[in-house]
């Protein structure tokens, strides 16, 4: 594809810059961090706008992305309806899920979730006062999802790793930890990264390295001291690395450049082999995409 071609791309909502990434997406990439609001579905999300299947489109185009996890947002509270129906929209095979639960949750509608794409709970426990989970849910429902082969993802402060480390170590189930484990400004030096080094090198758990500009006081276009932490987990461990956009980035008021955040995977993963890893086998394994071998 010649570089007018390449360059001459529609802008797409929540995303910042219109050029594609320098960095080439191999076959049957995977984005494995995204959110999805659909204004079809109750409640009505309203911000961020423009956040639903057809406007995800635009930026799997523009970044050359094949495959995608949808994480249910906690607007939705316990209802996986939008993820399941942007897994149809976008296909069976080039999509998954990973839902939001409570332990009231029956066998019925986990086996209905599994059928439709889910592969994963998430728990986001940060701020109690608006979560619609809580830390003491992971264990009893880790237990009910253990033989579907889903995971534990959790969106947990540093600290609340720290806190929760015996649990989680005696969880049933895989663990994937959010946007590099949410180190934030400590980096390497939160003793939350020796607990999830631990779970890496015991291959209980995985880590998105994603969310560069939500762990750094850097910004673009190094966000260097989040680059510093990437880069130590893919030299720890690139077997255990997925990668995700976070798109529509619900959080900041101004939206980060999705080519430049992909193209960090250059600098955190400097060779092909690595970043075909974490972009296409790894998603693979975790996600139960079909093999591209």
């Amino acid at each position: 594809m010649s570089e007018s071609v390449r360059g001459s791309q529609q802008a797409v909502p929540n995303s910042s810059g219109v050029e594609p990434p320098k960095l080439h997406a191999p076959a049957n990439a995977a984005d494995c961090h995204i959110h999805i609001y659909d204004p079809r579905f109750q409640p009505r999300v309203d911000k961020p706008a423009s956040s639903a299947v057809e406007h995800y489109r635009l930026l799997q185009k523009r970044i050359g992305l094949t495959r995608v996890v949808i994480v249910t947002p906690r607007n939705y509270v316990t209802d996986n309806s939008v993820t399941l129906d942007a897994i149809r929209q976008l296909g069976a095979d080039k999509a998954r899920g990973v839902g939001v639960l409570r332990p009231t949750v029956t066998d019925a509608e986990l086996k209905t979730l599994h059928d439709g794409g889910i592969r994963g709970i998430r728990f986001t426990v940060g701020q109690p006062k608006t979560a619609v989970v809580t830390i003491d849910m992971i264990e009893p429902l880790a237990k009910r999802i253990a033989d579907f082969g889903w995971h534990v993802q959790l969106n947990m402060e540093s600290d609340q790793i720290v806190e929760n480390a015996t649990m989680l170590r005696g969880l049933p189930t895989q663990i994937v930890f959010d946007h590099m484990g949410k180190l934030g400004l400590s980096g390497l030096e939160h003793p939350a990264f020796d607990v999830i080094r631990g779970l890496l090198d015991e291959a209980r758990a995985w880590v998105k390295i994603s969310g560069a500009y939500m762990n750094t006081r850097v910004g673009p276009p190094t966000y260097a001291d989040a680059t510093r932490v990437a880069r130590a987990f893919v030299n720890a461990a690139p077997e255990r690395l997925v990668w995700g956009s976070d798109w529509p980035h619900p959080s900041p008021a101004e939206k980060p450049d999705d080519a430049l955040l992909f193209d960090l995977l250059a600098t955190w993963a400097p060779d092909d082999k690595t970043r075909h890893r974490i972009l296409v086998s790894n998603p693979e394994a975790l996600y139960d995409f079909a093999s591209s071998a």
